[in-house]
């Protein structure tokens, strides 16, 4: 457990992708199997175990730290793992635990948690907090599945779109795949339909797209929900994120009735009558392992078709974009919840600016740009495919409620609730995670130190008098707000020292944007 825990504390502080790819890379590189498959497993999102409730952890905590002692600190840390960790008692004699063993007592635990207080008992507190992240399954260290296996790309002779290709085919602790890293034989792969890594586009701006040939792309509409690849194989029939997670539990309507062999790309949805719904109620179906039939009626699944990458036995994404998009014209429809997302005509890059200013529907996001004879290319590669956001939504909203952060944000209040005025009062309209830099945050979190006017467990109330400038993607109705609105991807543009709060929007100018 010591090097892992030395890992995962490292990731959580260290900044940039590339420190954090070296950091793994050194880990798997030295750490021998089993151990290295569990924490790749873990980083990967692949380890699964009955994770244990923090209602438990607090209650065991109870048992042996000073109720008001363990409040006080919750609160300061911000984290509950780190500050059961910090305040357990420490062992008479520490133990060496492997981090296969501590997987076996975690998998095996019962309700009580005795394996895990007999592992805590054990461990100093670096290794705790790490055993307590496992034991609860919320690691919060930086590290996406796509960037661990990134990580694997590095250690051998593979690729990552080769790791991808038979990562869904493996199972923890992934037994032969660091032989085959190495340039040996390929390992036991079970899965069939597996996914293919998604082609990724890069941004464009109105300054440097005059810099392509609008002749060489094809322009199309990317619509407001996720991303999905359908994959239809030897009778397997499942759909994935475009992280390579598999979300076939949560759309089941989707892949009934299919009468199709191959794997497409495409925009997951809700439609009502082919008229698509907001990514609002796309919202009620992700993340569930099970639907109701009144769920699925309620918010029917539907598939927007952006490309084909296969069709029977025959792997398309070698083949120039133009031909892979003929084929795809070419199919019988795949179901009446399936359909093809359309072409937009244009000359010159002045007539795709009219339309993208103007979008048919309200749940477009942006419009995407295709070069005619581009591969379908694992990855982000740079110009083939471009995307063109439409400008950000903002609004001027008063910051309200603070709760402390995670990870290296631990100890500084980094979440951050903000309202706008409607009839006299402030209401909360949503939260945001990001968009300061540390140097504003340590400002920040002075200010609200300085101006919490009551407290509610972990949450600060401050004085309604700093203005935020958020900028969001997107607006929707929610019956779950007590605004009536809900926002996608808020961040804090800036932070507006200088103005009033008097001064910020109205809630009447968010339910305009709708």
């Amino acid at each position: 457990m010591r090097s892992f825990a030395a890992l995962l504390e490292r990731l959580a502080f260290t900044p940039g992708r590339n420190a954090s790819l070296t950091l793994m890379r050194n880990y798997l590189t030295a750490t021998p199997d089993p151990d290295r498959g569990w924490a790749l497993a873990v980083l990967t999102g692949g380890l699964e175990l009955r994770h244990l409730r923090p209602q438990l952890l607090r209650r065991l905590a109870a048992e042996r730290v000073d109720e008001q002692l363990f409040a006080i600190s919750y609160e300061f840390v911000g984290d509950l793992a780190e500050t059961i960790a910090l305040l357990w008692p420490e062992p008479a004699e520490y133990h060496d635990v492997h981090l296969s063993q501590a997987v076996a007592l975690l998998a095996a635990d019962d309700r009580a948690g005795s394996n895990l207080v007999a592992l805590l008992n054990q461990l100093p507190k670096e290794e705790r907090f790490a055993l307590l992240k496992l034991a609860t399954g919320n690691l919060r260290v930086g590290v996406s599945g796509r960037l661990a296996r990134t990580a694997l790309a590095g250690i051998g002779t593979r690729s990552l779109s080769e790791i991808e290709e038979i990562w869904h085919g493996l199972a923890p602790p992934y037994p032969g795949l660091f032989d085959w890293l190495a340039g040996g034989p390929l390992p036991e792969v079970s899965a069939t339909a597996r996914f293919r890594p998604v082609m990724l586009s890069t941004p464009v701006t109105e300054e440097t797209l005059p810099g392509f040939d609008p002749a060489d792309y094809a322009a199309e509409w990317k619509w407001d929900g996720i991303r999905v690849q359908l994959v239809c194989e030897e009778g397997q029939r499942r759909i994935y994120a475009r992280s390579g997670d598999e979300i076939s539990g949560s759309f089941p309507d989707l892949l009934e009735g299919l009468d199709f062999e191959g794997a497409v790309d495409g925009e997951l949805l809700v439609a009502r009558g082919g008229v698509i719904a907001p990514f609002a109620d796309l919202q009620k179906r992700l993340g569930r392992k099970t639907v109701s039939r009144a769920t699925m009626a309620e918010f029917p699944a539907h598939l927007r078709l952006y490309d084909l990458l296969q069709l029977g036995r025959e792997d398309l994404r070698p083949l120039p974009f133009r031909e892979r998009r003929q084929r795809l014209e070419a199919l019988p429809p795949l179901s009446p919840r399936v359909d093809l997302s359309p072409l937009l005509p244009f000359e010159d890059w002045q007539a795709l600016a009219a339309l993208r200013a103007d979008p048919p529907e309200v749940v477009i996001e942006r419009v995407m740009l295709k070069a005619w004879d581009s591969p379908y290319l694992g990855g982000r590669p740079r110009g083939p495919w471009l995307k063109w956001k439409r400008a950000p939504m903002q609004i001027d909203a008063v910051l309200l409620y603070a709760q402390a952060g995670h990870g290296k944000r631990a100890g500084y209040y980094s979440d951050l609730t903000f309202g706008l005025w409607h009839q006299g009062a402030l209401v909360p309209v949503g939260k945001a995670y990001s968009g300061f830099t540390d140097e504003e945050l340590k400002r920040l979190d002075r200010f609200i130190r300085k101006e919490t006017r009551d407290r509610f467990g972990p949450v600060r109330q401050v004085t309604p008098s700093l203005v935020l400038e958020v900028a969001f993607e997107g607006v929707n109705r929610s019956a779950r707000h007590k605004s009536g609105v809900a926002l996608r991807f808020p961040r804090v543009s800036r932070i507006r020292w200088d103005k009033p709060a008097a001064e910020a929007d109205q809630l009447s100018a968010l339910e305009a944007l709708l």
